[in-house]
């Protein structure tokens, strides 16, 4: 357990310097997330309605615009787990005295860096531009903790995919079509009410909209229901299910 711990850190380590020397990959967490902030408040603000209980729409799409940043927070995992696939770097891991799951652990791990980031990055923007927090500072670290619980679950998905798939292009193209409509289809922009009834149903039970609105109960202080454990049910059961599938398939990679 202690190797697994140590070797999880290196290879983190590892991944959290390799962005630093690639400073075009901080434009993914900094300058796009600010982007669809500015674009959804400024351009498609004025002509969604949203529920009078909010002060405004940046009220309403922060907490949804984070969440969606978090879901795709974990394409760098997918993106670099193919590539060093590809260009033998498992291989070497393979005949290294380390943990086997040290790999995709520091991968996953090295998310939540960047998560924080990205969360911190657009709630500087989101109080520039209005939004504010109606909430105790539990609630608000609880926020915290329920989002990078959820990316760091989510980054095991893309971390399965960065495995299965032939090439990063691939990779790339294929979390997009499976994040973008989960993301879009939700609440985190519009209201799930003013959706066609088939969308509505699907967007109940998306595992996105309760996040979304369970960040905004715990930030915002919107009704909560049974959102927020249902967020942190959903953060488990994709990491339950997710991670031990991306630990099989990388021993199988490994071994190939």
């Amino acid at each position: 357990m202690s190797r697994l711990v140590t070797d999880t850190m290196v290879v983190a380590e590892r991944n959290l310097v390799r962005i630093t020397r690639a400073p075009d990959l901080l434009l993914a967490f900094t300058v796009q997330p600010v982007m669809f902030v500015l674009l959804f408040v400024y351009v498609f603000g004025g002509a969604i309605i949203i529920p009078q209980t909010y002060d405004g729409y940046a009220e309403f799409l922060l907490p949804g615009i984070i969440v969606q940043n978090i879901a795709f927070g974990g394409f760098v995992t997918a993106l670099g787990l193919n590539e060093d696939l590809h260009k033998g770097l498992i291989d070497r891991f393979r005949s290294l005295p380390m943990a086997r799951p040290a790999v995709l652990a520091g991968r996953t791990l090295a998310d939540v860096a960047t998560n924080t980031l990205s969360v911190l990055v657009l709630l500087v923007t989101g109080l520039i531009i209005g939004f504010s927090f109606d909430a105790s500072p539990l609630e608000i670290l609880a926020g915290f903790g329920l989002l990078l619980l959820f990316g760091y679950a989510f980054s095991w998905v893309f971390a399965l995919l960065g495995l299965i798939v032939s090439s990063p292009e691939a990779a790339n193209s294929l979390g997009f079509i499976a994040v973008f409509p989960l993301t879009f289809i939700s609440s985190a922009f519009v209201p799930v009410e003013s959706m066609p009834a088939a969308l509505q149903w699907f967007a109940e039970i998306n595992p996105f909209t309760i996040l979304v609105d369970a960040m905004r109960a715990l930030w915002v202080d919107q009704p909560a229901g049974n959102t927020v454990w249902g967020a942190v049910a959903w953060s488990l059961a994709i990491l339950a299910v997710f991670a031990p599938l991306a630990v099989s398939r990388y021993r199988r990679a490994a071994g190939h």
